[in-house]
């Protein structure tokens, strides 16, 4: 494992570390996001330990806020995103903020986070996760018709897949059930199914074309009664895209050791805490780390 092997534009943003802390920091970005599906602890640890060195670089941060959220400490997930937000100036994970104060079991909170950014400014992939989201939400509070209108955004097109529109279908699915509807959701649930096989055969099939994707989103025309994978024809279609003319059923839509000691649940205050950059002043470049045992893993 080498500092290399660490996403370029996540490089390029420990620019302002000394070199030394900078390869160490990278190592341990690296091994967070090798572990995060087979071993969350030990990626969550790895990324705490790049913070007690990085706490003020976004990537850290956002780092931080995934691996917690993976080991369902939504209180950590969703300070680190609010940190992360203002460092960064982005609202790509904002559908990761919603998801947390759904697990933190305040889904009115959710529903007016998500309601508080303009869904037209983000990119058409986090839309579609604002708005599975957003109807997880109305789920939670027992309003599976609103759910429903949740998820009727023009990116929900049986016709074509992109790549979110496997988890856009199986969310769809779920609310049709919930509703008792469940032949619907039966067919929303094969169409996610094809989907997701056309998307990985176009993605990596031996006998198809290889395309390199740069912030971009495979697209497949689901239009078939069933889908001949060799017989596909695809074209990439760039995430600012937004493919809402498309005949569709449109409706009326990573803190550091110290730093992130959980706020309390039930008190509001905690949310206020949340919005402090609790951890920006005790973790400085020169810091050193307290878990040695994650530090001699990276």
């Amino acid at each position: 494992m080498e500092p290399r092997d660490l996403d370029k534009v996540a490089r390029g943003e420990l620019k302002t570390l000394s070199k030394e802390n900078a390869d160490w920091v990278a190592k341990h970005l690296v091994m967070a996001g090798r572990l995060i599906d087979e071993d969350p602890e030990e990626a969550h640890k790895h990324a705490l330990s790049a913070g007690r060195r990085a706490g003020r670089i976004g990537v850290v941060r956002e780092t931080i806020a995934i691996t917690a959220y993976t080991v369902g400490d939504y209180a950590m997930a969703l300070r680190e995103l609010r940190t992360y937000r203002r460092i960064s100036g982005r609202d790509d994970h904002l559908p990761l903020m919603v998801d947390s104060e759904r697990g933190l079991e305040r889904p009115e909170r959710a529903l007016e986070l998500g309601r508080s950014v303009d869904v037209a400014t983000l990119d058409v992939p986090v839309r579609v996760q604002l708005a599975i989201a957003m109807s997880g939400a109305r789920l939670d509070l027992g309003q599976p018709d609103a759910a429903l209108r949740e998820l009727e955004i023009p990116q929900l097109d049986r016709k074509k897949a992109f790549s979110y529109s496997p988890a856009l279908f199986d969310a769809y699915a779920t609310v049709l059930d919930d509703l008792g509807r469940e032949s619907e959701g039966d067919e929303w649930r094969a169409l996610s199914e094809r989907a997701s096989a056309a998307l990985d055969a176009l993605a990596g099939g031996d006998d198809l074309e290889t395309v390199e994707i740069v912030e971009e989103e495979l697209e497949v025309d689901l239009d078939d009664e069933w889908i001949d994978v060799e017989g596909v024809t695809a074209e990439v279609a760039a995430d600012d895209e937004d493919p809402g003319d498309a005949d569709g059923p449109a409706g009326d839509e990573q803190a550091t050791d110290g730093v992130v000691d959980s706020p309390s649940d039930d008190e509001d205050a905690a949310d206020e805490h949340a919005e402090e950059d609790h951890g920006d002043d005790e973790h400085g470049d020169d810091e050193q780390p307290h878990d040695e045992q994650a530090d001699d893993r990276g």
